[in-house]
């Protein structure tokens, strides 16, 4: 996406295919009016609002100038090739206007229009849009969007603009939605952005696209999305990639979650992992930091471009409130917010500076009698920033305009963060305090100040968590031989369904243990099987059946040859002779591992609680393959069941390295063969103090004929 040099504002740089739409030289607005709260007016008036120094022209052979930009009849009658043509037209006159744009010669164009002309869902117009710009080699912002800013450079391409100045900052908000566009650009000025779009229809240009050219702005330290889908799966995924190599964090909220229906699934982690399930392994892999309102975004797209990194530890907090301290202790324990633990030596230096009765502890009230208050708050800051398990320094108070001691406290821990390389914030614990004067102020002293307790504490772990994903270490597995996965590639190339055995030996090529077993087809080969493995067994039905527990197809714990004679009898009857005797693994906790292929995405990992439970408690995580010793780990950590293999109910505890390295050997199984499976179950694993087994699996192959469920 890089080509030529060129000059952009008195500024020399790569040039980027999106720079003619969002860093344009010139612009022409079609269908420019002189009446005043219409959009053709407003984005004229609005384009040059924050200084924007390129040449405008307006379109409209009604008027001779329109808010003092001069005004042409048509594009041919402009005295120059103008980048950037805004179409601010009716839906009817969109496709004459844009072939009007392509013959001008333009390389970018705005359509803020809906591009439907019938309201039924083969509507043409969008279609035949987007021909006219890809045979011009034009980009498109829009249609059905709001258009977009570029602080950097003054600009505002919008026929919906607020009249609130917007200065440049560090945020790249890419929005899919409208309102939201609306909503974090046009009402509180804390939030300062490189780039902010409403990406609408994406005609031609993607959010993706626009995430590129941002993550290319020096100006770019934090991405924000509001995303419903990534029109473009594999650009969208290498821009999370580049992001991250990049040290860029992303915040997405990402609309449209929806449960899978269990009905098209095969396997179980198909039934459980739910329509979001590819973007949560996505976003997982990368380093985004997921949010779930708006408010939440606007948190974390303040704290994060703030630019200070967390360092070590944890939160240092001050708080002019005892009541007020413990609610934040409280809330802070639920998501999952660790405190730093303070010296002694900064206990002292706290003592200097605290009233008495006041106790010198972190979390610190630091509000006594008043008495030179701004001092001892500044003191406080700066000995609790000093300490070297503090990674951010945070005042939890309802700071409001007009109040002397809110005033004083800002001005303190405005001190305290120019004396440090630590993030500092301010956190209002009520959202809706009369702050907006000092907010800014703050804000723009480089102390961002974040609305409400559960905002502020959500942003705190996602930039604390950010740290502790940079700098963590990854080990692999060692591959497997080129030969065992292409001969696994070249079975699963074949239409023929696998068995349990089959699948079983899948994954032992892979390391990951299974209990010996032994395919049968009549009562004297299942007791000689049973003989040679010893007892007690397992007998399993070999029939094909999907979910055998459900049909009684599975019977564990046959301790002699009498009760196997009757079980074989039995369910050879109901399910056909064709079965698999086993061995009996330890009993231990039950865990699953799920491969599933995405049509947009590929293959990703599903681990969740296992056995017959696993729809029903439908306690999973997801993830990307392959995954590190390390990535593994953490994934089981996310599980619910989590805590049962550290010991419960007089069992020991659980091998957990076993079944960490079991699941980055299943993830490089994901790696090598994934693009031939559509489903892959393992369950349950049983985990004890013994290791790690695998007892059941289940595969369907790309090409093979599913069973019925």
């Amino acid at each position: 996406m890089i080509g030529a040099i060129a000059a952009v504002d008195g500024m020399t740089e790569a040039v980027h295919r999106l720079d003619p739409l969002l860093r344009p030289a010139s612009i022409a607005f079609v269908g420019a009016s002189i009446r005043p709260d219409t959009p053709g007016n407003t984005m004229v008036r609005a384009a040059a609002m924050d200084g924007y120094r390129g040449r405008l022209y307006a379109i409209n052979p009604k008027y001779d100038s329109v808010e003092g930009v001069p005004c042409f009849p048509d594009l041919a009658s402009l005295p120059e090739r103008v980048e950037h043509v805004v179409l601010g037209v009716a839906n009817d006159q969109l496709e004459k206007s844009l072939l009007d744009a392509a013959h001008h010669g333009a390389k970018a164009v705005t359509i803020f229009a809906s591009c439907d002309l019938t309201g039924a869902a083969n509507d043409g117009l969008a279609d035949r849009l987007t021909g006219i710009a890809e045979d011009a080699g034009m980009v498109i912002c829009g249609g059905n969007g709001m258009g977009f800013c570029n602080p950097g450079i003054g600009l505002r391409v919008s026929g919906f603009a607020a009249d609130l100045p917007m200065k440049p900052g560090g945020v790249a908000l890419i929005t899919q939605s409208g309102s939201a566009f609306s909503a974090l650009a046009y009402n509180d000025q804390r939030l300062k952005f490189s780039l902010c779009v409403s990406s609408g229809r994406e005609l031609t240009t993607t959010a993706a696209d626009y995430v590129d050219w941002a993550l290319d702005q020096p100006a770019t330290k934090v991405v924000g999305l509001f995303l419903e889908t990534a029109r473009k799966p594999r650009d969208f995924a290498r821009c999370l990639e580049k992001a991250d190599s990049l040290g860029i964090p992303v915040v997405v909220l990402k609309v449209g979650r929806t449960e899978l229906s269990a009905s098209f699934a095969a396997s179980h982690s198909g039934a459980i992992a739910g329509d979001d399930a590819t973007y949560e392994a996505l976003f997982a892999r990368w380093g985004v930091v997921s949010v779930d309102t708006l408010d939440q975004l606007a948190a974390n797209l303040l704290l994060f471009s703030a630019g200070r990194p967390a360092a070590s530890g944890g939160l240092a907090s001050l708080h002019d409130s005892g009541g007020e301290r413990e609610m934040v202790a409280d809330l802070a324990a639920r998501a999952g917010v660790p405190f730093a633990v303070i010296s002694e030596k900064t206990k002292e230096e706290l003592r200097l500076h605290l009233d008495s009765g006041l106790q010198p502890a972190n979390p610190l009230d630091v509000w006594g009698s008043g008495s030179d208050f701004e001092t001892h708050v500044e003191a406080c800051m700066d000995a609790m920033l000093a300490d070297p398990d503090t990674a951010i320094g945070v005042l939890f108070q309802d700071i409001r305009d007009g109040s002397y001691i809110a005033e004083g406290f800002a001005r303190a821990v405005i001190r305290s963060h120019a004396k440090t390389g630590k993030p500092v914030a301010v956190v209002s614990n009520y959202a809706t305090v009369n702050h907006r004067a000092l907010a800014l102020a703050t804000t723009e002293a480089g102390v961002p100040v974040i609305d409400g307790t559960d905002e502020g504490l959500h942003a705190i772990r996602n930039l604390l968590a950010f740290r502790d994903r940079r700098s963590l270490q990854h080990a692999y597995p060692p591959a497997v031989a080129r030969g065992i996965r292409e001969r696994w590639r070249a079975r699963l190339q074949q239409a023929l369904p696998f068995d349990e055995s089959e699948a079983l030996a899948l994954l032992a090529d892979y390391g990951i243990a299974t209990p010996h077993s032994i395919k049968a087809n009549t009562s004297a080969e299942v007791l000689q099987a049973a003989r040679d493995i010893g007892f007690p067994v397992a007998l399993k039905t070999a029939a094909g059946i999907q979910h055998k527990s459900d049909q009684g197809g599975v019977v564990l714990g046959l301790a002699d040859e009498a009760a196997l004679k009757r079980t074989y009898s039995d369910m050879s009857a109901r399910l056909g002779p064709q079965v698999l005797v086993a061995a009996m693994a330890h009993k231990g906790v039950e865990i699953a591992f799920g491969l599933i292929r995405d049509e947009q995405f590929g293959p990703y990992l599903v681990v969740a609680s296992g056995g017959i439970w696993i729809e029903i408690l439908r306690d999973r995580a997801v993830a990307l393959p392959p995954l590190s010793f390390e990535q593994a780990q953490a994934l089981i950590g996310r599980l619910k069941a989590s805590p049962l293999l550290d010991g419960a109910r007089g069992m020991p505890p659980a091998d957990k390295p076993a079944l960490y390295a079991a699941l980055a050997r299943f993830s490089m199984l994901a790696a090598d063969l994934g693009d031939l499976v559509d489903e892959m179950d393992v369950n349950p694993l049983l985990v004890s103090d013994r290791g790690c087994v695998a007892v059941d699996a289940l595969v369907v192959g790309r090409n093979a004929n599913r069973s019925s469920r």
